[in-house]
């Protein structure tokens, strides 16, 4: 039986473990810390079956594989009793989408632009898990973008932003660059007040959407993402989507980028939360030279090694098919041969948006009838 909660003694160890989180959290480097109850968010659930009903999580089997784990912390821990939330600051140093006007460059996601958060975070939340687990004589378990956890309701309940009307987390402080991670316990903490939605009639995060991938305020279909579609789908990517990518090839900050509260946001204070020089406005023409060996070694302790040399470089070569830029022919030519048929067929593409209509029929009857792969020949048939 749970002892009286009134009783001061309770209260009082119940407040010094949640001023010890807090600390070790801000030792740690994390910006914000704030807590919840495993039923905070009983609207969840729902929401996330109506989503996966709909087929707004595309290819992304294991949402549905994980929907009631996902939708109830307790569920996924049946002897959780307090979640903690921390939040730390990405903010870039100026607005991403800036790089739109330089087609010749690759855009690549903010937070992808140096080591991958989920270890730099991981690590972090272990360090504060062991010296909590010590001194509360309690059980954790810490997770980063790594289980399913519904990481943005729960931090919308334990208060460090709301959802946005882009599903992400806004902050008043820190705008829409926050990672995000938690700590699960069986111990007994303070618990903080929800954070009410401030976004108000504003809409500039769904009308900056470039494929228009919001059908609703507060509601996203993945399927029309560009984050998605270059990070999480395999294989060939709607071509009526593609002339709205521009030169991202991995993710889309367009969104978050737009969200006036970003004004409050300073960038981040971290040196390994800081992009890498040479990913802020990489050249597209580079990428599109890079064989599995090179592209393992360019990105290594990057997220964007998880997808593998193909996936980007078909990614990369539709950036090249939008850059309107003669000077990618030869590589794009070069990936004609490419192992990959994904690479192949948006090889084709890229050709097909850059070469005169003459010299693209001359590729075209030189190559199709080699191709083996099916969705390869129907590139080269769709521009026909």
């Amino acid at each position: 039986m749970d002892e009286p909660q009134s009783d001061p003694k309770i209260r009082k160890r119940r407040e010094d473990l949640t001023r010890f989180l807090r600390a070790e959290a801000l030792a740690q480097g994390f910006d914000v810390c704030r807590i919840t109850l495993p039923d905070s968010i009983p609207e969840a659930p729902a929401r996330l079956k109506a989503f996966v009903e709909a087929g707004r999580h595309g290819t992304m089997a294991w949402m549905e594989e994980t929907l009631e784990r996902r939708g109830d912390p307790r569920v996924l821990w049946s002897e959780v009793r307090s979640i903690v939330m921390f939040g730390m600051n990405y903010g870039p140093d100026e607005d991403p989408r800036l790089l739109q006007g330089q087609p010749d460059k690759a855009a690549i996601s903010v937070y992808a632009r140096n080591r991958d958060y989920h270890d730099v975070i991981k690590g972090r939340l272990k360090e504060i898990a062991t010296r909590f687990a010590a001194r509360a004589g309690a059980d954790v378990k810490v997770f980063v973008d790594t289980a399913p956890v519904m990481e943005k309701p729960l931090a919308a309940a334990a208060g460090l932003g709301w959802q946005g009307k882009h599903t992400n987390l806004v902050s008043r402080d820190f705008g829409s660059w926050l990672f995000l991670g938690s700590l699960f316990t069986t111990a007994d903490l303070e618990i903080d007040t929800p954070e009410r939605d401030h976004c108000g009639s504003c809409r500039a995060c769904l009308d900056a959407c470039p494929t228009e991938a919001f059908p609703a305020p507060y509601q996203i279909d993945a399927r029309r993402c560009i984050s998605y579609l270059t990070i999480e789908h395999k294989g060939r990517i709607d071509p009526e989507l593609r002339p709205a990518f521009g030169n991202r090839i991995y993710g889309c900050d367009d969104c978050l980028a737009a969200c006036p509260w970003n004004k409050f946001a300073q960038s981040a204070r971290e040196i390994k939360l800081q992009a890498r020089d040479d990913l802020k406005a990489p050249e597209i023409a580079f990428f599109l030279t890079l064989d599995d060996a090179a592209f393992r070694t360019y990105f290594s302790g990057s997220p964007v090694k998880r997808i593998g040399r193909d996936r980007f470089v078909r990614n990369v070569l539709i950036a090249a098919g939008n850059s309107g830029s003669a000077d990618l022919v030869p590589a794009c030519e070069t990936l004609l041969g490419d192992a990959s048929a994904d690479v192949r067929g948006m090889a084709v593409w890229a050709l097909s948006r850059l070469l005169p209509g003459q010299d693209f029929a001359v590729q075209r009857a030189a190559r199709m009838g080699e191709e083996p792969d099916e969705t390869v020949r129907m590139e080269w048939m769709m521009e026909s």
